[in-house]
Parts: structure tokens; C-alpha cells; sequence
């Protein structure tokens, strides 16, 4: 299969396919550097603009820009900037209502004399909205027209022929990428603000799941009275699958916690199954609230070497947990 794959290159040998590859990497890579070295006050009042806004940041480009102005918009409103795309094809038809004084546009384009970004500038700055260009040509007419323009010029394409967009998409897309982080730094904006943005990924469930959502509640919580023998609670422990058992008193606060392990030394220390579960369960146990985050519990069981804790609100107990409730969660 691989002496197949070797053949199929075209009129390139694998020895020049690695080439080119290098030096695509090698040209996009020296046009990213050269951005930092550039990088001057227009940088700083394009990102006042944005922390200034009172409506939304619009991003729009035609062609291959499109594409970056997508994923820089997306980028801009996961970080606690809110954005959304515009097509500027589509603004002359109706999308233009879109944009209100209080926005900024961030308007892409590697010649700065895209047609269709150009018909609706006058457009959009009659509004009120600000306009942010980021070009590859400081001398072009939407440059001209931007309260500030980025300079995403770039020495020389990827591609061979200097004609598909590479290296600039590549230099636009990280000059958005550096607006995008300066802005949620200097918004403060944290791993919980991230989180309410994200809350179907990892670090969402991570930081958004309490306790209370994953906790076994009602019938599925293991408990007996202070009056139960180790065989009784041993059959709650068994039937309820948690490796371990509430101990409640009259009055129906936690008096103690009766697990396996409890059992173990129990019966190595010559205690029958008639015994009282009081004389070798564990007082005063762990627990945890179920306003607590998940993750807290995660990080108690791993701290304390145990797989399961009871949860308490207001010294009542209204739920258990244990490791594989966390894993069902994805907690973990």
C-alpha cells in the first residue's frame, strides 16, 4: 500500500514533495514572524475600538478572506468579544441591517479593492459603525477609507504561481488571532467565562457541571439507621452498587459512613454480621455540598484515595456520588 502511495505523487518524487511542503511552511512562518516586527500603535487603537464597542464586532471578507473572517468573528466571540460574520455580497442585499452605530467591522482584504467590501464601506460608515482594515496594502483604497488599518502584507505567497492566497490568509488569520487574545486579556476574560461559551466541550462540563447535576438521588442513595447491623448494611452497600452506605441517626443527619473497606477490617478484627454498623463505621466522613463543582469532587476523591463521597446540604443527606458517576458525566 505505502510502495502504491510513494507512486502516486504526480510528476513530484517524495524527496520533492517533503521540499515543497518545508517551504510552504518555512514562507507562511517567516510571514507570521514579520507581523510581530510591524505591529505598531494601529495595533493598539484597533483593539480600543473593539473593547469599546457597544454592539457587535462584524467580520466580513469575500473569497478565501471570507473563509479567515469566519473563523476570526468565530474566534472573537468564544473569547468574550461578541462577533458574527457578514457576507458583503449578501450586506448589499439585505444584510446590511445587520449593522447598527454601535458596532465595529472588521473588513478583510488582501488587495484592500475587493468590489464587494468596497460598495458597502460608505454604507456602513453612514450608520455610525467604526471600520477596521486589515489589508496587505496600506496604500489601498480601503485602507484609506478605515478608522485603522492592519498591515497583513506579506513578502511572497506559498503558492508557486503567486496566485492562490496562502501565506496572507495565513498572516491575517494570525493577525485576528493576536486582536482576538489582546482583547480577552485585557477583558480579564477567564477559564469560566470560556467555559459559558463552550459548555458542550471538555472544559465546559468541567467548569459548568455542579455536583447536583451528576448526584444519585432518592431511591438510589445507600443508606440505614444507626441501629442497623453490618449485615444490613452490607446488603444496602450490595443492592445500591456504591461500595459503601450512609449511616443516619433519629434525626436523620449523617452520623457515619460504612464501606468495604470498613467491612473488610471489621470482620479481620473478629466483628460478626450481627454487629451494630456504629462500631466500625467511619465518623464524621468526608462529604461534599451539591452546589459544588464536579470537578471538586474529583479532586477530593483523588486527594483523599477514595472513590465515592455522600453529599450534605444544610446537614441533610440528599445524594451520593462516586467515580463512575463522574466518568458517565465526562467529568473525568
Amino acid at each position: 500500500m505505502l510502495g502504491t502511495l510513494g507512486n502516486s505523487l504526480g510528476q513530484l518524487a517524495p524527496e520533492q514533495a517533503l521540499a515543497t511542503g518545508r517551504r510552504v511552511l518555512d514562507i507562511e512562518a517567516r510571514a507570521v514572524a514579520a507581523l510581530s516586527a510591524r505591529l505598531d500603535n494601529s495595533f493598539t487603537q484597533a483593539l480600543a475600538l473593539l473593547l469599546a464597542c457597544t454592539g457587535r464586532v462584524v467580520v466580513s471578507g469575500m473569497g478565501k478572506s471570507g473563509h479567515v473572517a469566519r473563523k476570526i468573528a468565530a474566534t472573537l466571540a468564544s473569547t468574550g468579544t461578541p462577533a458574527f460574520f457578514v457576507h458583503p455580497a449578501e450586506a448589499s442585499h439585505g444584510d446590511l441591517g445587520m449593522i447598527t452605530a454601535g458596532d465595529v467591522m472588521i473588513a478583510l482584504s488582501n488587495s484592500g479593492e475587493s468590489a464587494e467590501l468596497l460598495s458597502i464601506v460608505p454604507l456602513v460608515k453612514r450608520r455610525g459603525a467604526r471600520l477596521v482594515a486589515l489589508t496587505g496594502n496600506a496604500a489601498s483604497t480601503l485602507a484609506r477609507e478605515a478608522d485603522v488599518h492592519l498591515d497583513a502584507g506579506v513578502a511572497e505567497e506559498a503558492c508557486p504561481l503567486g496566485l492562490a492566497p496562502t501565506a496572507s490568509t495565513t498572516a491575517a488569520l494570525a493577525l485576528g488571532d493576536a486582536l482576538a487574545v489582546a482583547a480577552l486579556e485585557a477583558r480579564g476574560f477567564g477559564p469560566e467565562d470560556f467555559a459559558r461559551s463552550h459548555p458542550g466541550g471538555t472544559l465546559g462540563r468541567r467548569l459548568l457541571t455542579h455536583v447536583g447535576d451528576v448526584m444519585r438521588t432518592g431511591e438510589q442513595v445507600p443508606q440505614v439507621p444507626d441501629t442497623a447491623t453490618i449485615e444490613q448494611a452490607l446488603f444496602e452497600i450490595t443492592s445500591k452498587s456504591m461500595g459503601m452506605t450512609a449511616v443516619l441517626d433519629t434525626g436523620g443527619a449523617v452520623a457515619g459512613l460504612f464501606t468495604d473497606g470498613d467491612l473488610r477490617r471489621a470482620l479481620a478484627s473478629g466483628h460478626g454480621l450481627g454487629s451494630p454498623v456504629t462500631a466500625v463505621m467511619t465518623r464524621a466522613p468526608r462529604t461534599i455540598a451539591s452546589s459544588r463543582l464536579a470537578v471538586e469532587a474529583v479532586e477530593e476523591m483523588d486527594r483523599r484515595r477514595i472513590n465515592g463521597l455522600l453529599v450534605v446540604d444544610k446537614g441533610h443527606l440528599v445524594g451520593a456520588l462516586n467515580m463512575h458517576d463522574l466518568f458517565r458525566a465526562r467529568v473525568v
